[in-house]
């Protein structure tokens, strides 16, 4: 099981920086710092970073992850939020003989009314092809996708006292309602929470938000030295865990603030 995401780090406010990670449009020069976007996939059972890539600020979330489907093996199983629910990620995914679970994407329309219904709130639909193009796919890309592909749809309802019921709309490529559950593909979803926390850690707990180093090369020299500190950790968490009868993820992080000159 891996989960994916997307976040951002900040760094000193050098030329160089700036050249190669500009600040915000909506900041004016001398009043922001340069910010890379990074991309994220985390295993969801040890918490360790399997994979990373970097980017300029504006690069959008979607775009990150095509770079980061090749580091999936065979029968991953990938969570992401409704950010990379497309067409092609999904067509991509498959074709690493690996399976995801998104959150359906704001712009799908939603009914029950159309495709194979397996039962309450769970049914397989057709997605057929983008009549255009999409941004990120050049032409070629978009020549060789499949004209259909057939996913799973898959709703439920959050219901908290006091709040207003919301609605969650599930897309997953795991089609077989017996070897796959309605109710175990909402609850691995629902896991999908554990990438924010494992970002703070990154960002927060390690100090990775705000980097140090004055240039671009050793800018990403340090993050890739954060991931190695954090995983390092993971391994000890991970060996404490399973000597002692204890969900890793339930352990308590050490503090770790590296310093680099």
């Amino acid at each position: 099981m891996k989960v994916i995401d997307g976040s951002t780090v900040s760094m000193p406010d050098t030329q160089e920086n700036q050249k190669e990670y500009p600040q915000p449009s909506t900041q004016k020069e001398g009043c922001g710092f340069p910010i890379a976007k990074i991309g994220v996939i985390f295993s969801l059972v040890t918490g360790a970073a399997v994979a990373l890539c970097i980017d300029v600020l504006n690069t959008h979330d979607i775009k990150l992850a095509r770079k980061l489907y090749s580091f999936l093996k065979p029968n991953d199983v990938l969570l992401g939020d409704r950010a990379f629910c497309a067409y092609a990620d999904m067509v991509a995914i498959k074709k690493n003989d690996c399976d995801a679970v998104f959150r359906k994407h704001q712009a799908r329309t939603t009914t029950m009314r159309k495709g194979k219904i397996f039962g309450d709130s769970d049914k397989l639909v057709t997605w057929n092809k983008p009549q255009r193009c999409p941004k990120g796919l050049n032409k070629d890309e978009f020549d060789t996708l499949p004209d259909s592909i057939t996913v799973r749809e898959i709703y439920y309802y959050i219901e908290i006292p006091g709040f207003r019921t919301s609605r969650i709309s599930l897309i997953t490529t795991l089609l077989d309602q017996e070897i796959y559950p309605r109710l175990k593909i909402v609850w691995l979803y629902y896991q999908r929470w554990q990438i924010e926390l494992d970002l703070k850690h990154l960002k927060t707990t390690l100090g990775m938000d705000v980097l140090r180093c004055k240039t671009p090369s050793m800018v990403r020299k340090e993050i890739h030295v954060y991931l190695l500190a954090y995983n390092l950790l993971r391994s000890l968490m991970w060996t404490a865990g399973t000597t002692y009868n204890t969900p890793p993820n339930r352990l308590s992080r050490a503090c770790y603030s590296p310093s680099f000159n």
